[in-house]
């Protein structure tokens, strides 16, 4: 395939998510922080989100793997490992923890550097430089 064609592909589905995540507020660290606070001041907005990505993922994951490999790579990436081991559990509740803290994902947060927020570009450094030690510690 083309490797201009493959990158405006790539360009236009990255836009399109960030588009959708402005639209749902994926990107607003208030609405994220407000449906966490689930004893609090509940915002259930983003219930809807997630449903509606996991009822896209189920109708549309065993039909793309029926494929012999992606239209713009040779080879599916799928994960290895399927096992919940100590360094999940330990990464996937440091995301949760950052996530509550701060209300930002990477993808929203990469989406959300375009307000311009000092914030938001904190963030994204330190979670470069989080994934760089993370890289660097598990190779």
């Amino acid at each position: 395939m083309n490797t201009l064609f493959s990158y405006l592909i790539i360009l236009l589905a990255g836009l399109l998510f960030g588009i959708g995540l402005a639209i749902s507020g994926m990107n607003d660290t208030h609405v994220v922080q407000g449906f966490l606070d689930v004893f609090g001041q509940w915002d259930s907005r983003l219930i809807f989100v997630m449903l509606a990505a996991l009822i896209v993922t189920l109708l549309t994951f065993p039909l793309i793997l029926k494929r012999e490999k992606p239209i713009f790579d040779s080879l599916f990436h799928l994960p290895k490992f399927s096992q919940i081991d100590r360094k999940l559990i330990i990464g996937a509740a440091m995301f949760g923890i950052g996530w509550g803290l701060v209300g930002y994902c990477p993808g929203p947060a990469i989406a959300s550097i375009s307000y311009g927020y000092w914030q938001t570009a904190v963030f994204i450094v330190s979670m470069l430089i989080g994934a760089f030690v993370c890289n660097k510690t598990t190779s």
